[in-house]
């Protein structure tokens, strides 16, 4: 009885036909799938008598085999259809569609840049959350209590009571860097930040920043300003000179600001460094010794120094760009001016 019902199953498959991607689903669903007419005489064989289960075995995976192979057959039909089909659709008169390739973005462009030349020269990468509590973004790095930071007005905090804030500067990614690592340490720390402050052609409340840190025996000033020659003339040409400006920051001493001559003029003065002659692109100074023992470093055997700038600056400067707002607000008619940073 059974060999005639695999006889007509065999009949049914050579039979069958499709010409759609439907008929093709449906003949899977007849005779491939699990629950196929197929797929039930494996299910039959529970019922076979045991001195006929061998050769029902071998009818039953016969049927399965020519059903596979009409499969086949019938998903190769089924293709050539579909290909003829889009050929005769296809107007060969039409222009070709415009493909055009993007570009690096010249933030991107200018973080690899300063990526790449302080690592030539030993330093590594590390990175650290955005959304920071207050040790790590205040109290490690020395800022008093009363501090103008610590205020609502200056400072997004998503909590009060811990405090938790969008980090105002990867400075918090170096702290984690010297509470998880022995000296010696050298590391430059990328990354976006965040402060309360009015958007405007020279202020943002999302920017990006690159802060480095060294910590050694024996660490100096002269060290510092030998790293940032050596930057300023590798990013903005050998011409470049730098002057350091006594300045403040609750965790350096001393602190000092770094300024370049101007890329406009040259040094000559313009408006755009209001006749100095120098733009300003970044702080920097020694470690303070109280940083170092919060982050359980011994300040009376190691030194360190840290510097800090914002990338905005840095790719408004060397592409003479205006405007701080040009780079968030995704115009494909400014984007297009650095496609060749591509190459």
């Amino acid at each position: 009885m059974y060999q005639e019902k695999i006889e007509a199953i065999k009949a049914a498959i050579a039979a069958a036909d499709a010409n759609t991607q439907e008929e093709l689903e449906a003949y899977r669903m007849e005779y491939i799938s699990k629950k196929s007419v197929v797929g039930a005489l494996f299910a039959d064989m529970r019922n076979i008598p045991n001195e006929e289960k061998k050769s029902f075995g071998q009818l039953v995976n016969a049927v399965k085999q020519l059903a596979e192979e009409k499969f086949q057959e019938l998903i190769e039909k089924v293709s050539q259809a579909n290909k003829k089909s889009k050929s005769a659709d296809m107007d060969l008169t039409l222009p070709p569609s415009n493909h055009s390739l993007g570009g690096i973005h010249p933030l991107t462009a200018t973080r690899q840049r300063i990526i790449d030349i302080f690592e030539r020269i030993g330093f590594n990468l590390s990175e650290g959350p955005e959304i920071e509590d207050d040790w790590h973004n205040f109290t490690a790095l020395n800022f008093p209590e009363n501090h103008p930071a610590r205020e609502m007005q200056d400072t997004f905090f998503i909590e009060k009571n811990p405090d938790i804030a969008l980090r105002t500067h990867t400075s918090s990614v170096q702290v984690r860097v010297m509470e998880n690592q022995k000296p010696p340490i050298r590391t430059l720390s990328p990354g976006r930040v965040y402060r309360n402050e009015a958007i405007s052609a020279r202020a943002h409340c999302i920017f990006h920043q690159v802060e480095g840190l060294y910590v050694d025996e024996n660490v100096g000033f002269a060290d510092l300003k030998n790293t940032l020659y050596h930057f300023a003339k590798e990013m903005f040409g050998k011409e470049t000179k730098v002057r350091f400006r006594p300045s403040y920051f609750p965790f350096t001493e001393p602190s000092a600001e770094i300024d370049i001559t101007c890329l406009i003029c040259g040094g000559k003065g313009c408006n755009v460094c209001k006749g100095s002659g120098w733009v300003e692109i970044g702080g920097s100074g020694m470690v303070d010794p109280n940083v170092l023992d919060n982050c359980g470093i011994d300040s009376k055997k190691y030194t360190g120094f840290a510097f800090g700038m914002g990338i905005e600056r840095i790719a408004m400067l060397k592409y003479q760009i205006k405007d701080l707002r040009l780079f968030t607000e995704n115009d494909v008619r400014f984007l297009r001016q650095f496609k060749p940073l591509l190459q």
